[in-house]
């Protein structure tokens, strides 16, 4: 894979599939550390690392998902030619989701597979609380409600300084998003929910459905929004299970000439 500062990733000799994974408002390249020891040595993890944060702290954070979706979308397709699938949590699922819809209406290879966990369907998105527009302290309860952040971390009111414009802007492009109608995919999606999250219907395989042609199938897990954290053991046997299948189905991805485009081969 061809370096850049969007995804963050360990050598894998032994890749012959790749998972772009996609994290959570306020989350980073970080929030997948450890996973590429955790699943098939076959699958090789990239985590994208948005605007605003680590390694790219000073570079502005997006407040456009179209821009956001071309510039992912760019750097995707400028790699080499492993099948791929994506990967995504929350606001992560909802970016995902749109690259592969981006990928798939212009006419570009597009992920082979399209995991989304802990979000609702795009076309059935809930009107979500304006948490980009509250103050500091409303915006730092929403996240200790959210279970998602270190309670030391909130605590620290230096460090959420420095955090709060970013997590700002990742709340805006989550809560200004406009699902537009375009046709389904022509991928399998999968669900990941967890039972006792709040933040996604009880319906959302339901919904996801509408977005494929193809099959859509649910996996639940103990815990709340961020189940992803608490269960990612059992999440990561399930995605190594379901792409070692994939590659199967494909047969050997050297041959395959997935993805061959050049990055200025996007549409701007």
């Amino acid at each position: 894979m061809k370096q850049n500062r969007w995804f963050v990733r360990a050598a894998n000799p032994s890749r012959r599939v790749r998972l772009f994974c996609f994290p959570y408002a306020g989350g980073s390249a970080a929030s997948f550390a450890g996973w590429q020891a955790k699943v098939d040595g076959t699958i090789d993890v990239c985590a994208l690392q948005l605007p605003g944060r680590a390694s790219r702290f000073g570079d502005a954070p997006y407040r456009s998902m179209p821009e956001l979706v071309r510039g992912i979308a760019k750097i995707v397709l400028g790699q080499d030619d492993l099948p791929f699938a994506f990967f995504g949590h929350s606001l992560g699922a909802l970016i995902a989701f749109e690259v592969a819809s981006y990928c798939h209406v212009h006419g570009l290879p597009t992920p082979k597979r399209l995991f989304v966990s802990g979000c609702d369907a795009p076309q059935a998105r809930r009107r979500l609380r304006e948490l980009h527009l509250c103050s500091d302290a409303e915006l730092i309860a929403a996240l200790e409600d959210f279970s998602g952040t270190p309670p030391e971390v909130l605590r620290d009111r230096d460090l959420m300084a420095v955090l709060l414009p970013t997590l700002r802007a990742d709340f805006f492009l989550a809560e200004t998003y406009q699902y537009q109608a375009r046709p389904p995919l022509n991928i399998p999606i999968s669900v990941l929910a967890g039972r006792l999250d709040k933040y996604a219907a009880s319906d959302v395989a339901k919904e996801w459905r509408r977005e494929t042609t193809h099959a859509c199938d649910v996996r639940w897990f103990a815990g709340g929004h961020f189940f992803i954290n608490q269960e990612r053991a059992a999440i990561l046997e399930y995605l190594s299970s379901e792409l070692s299948e994939l590659q199967s189905e494909l047969g050997n991805p050297e041959h395959e000439g997935v993805c061959d485009l050049l990055p200025n081969s996007v549409p701007g």
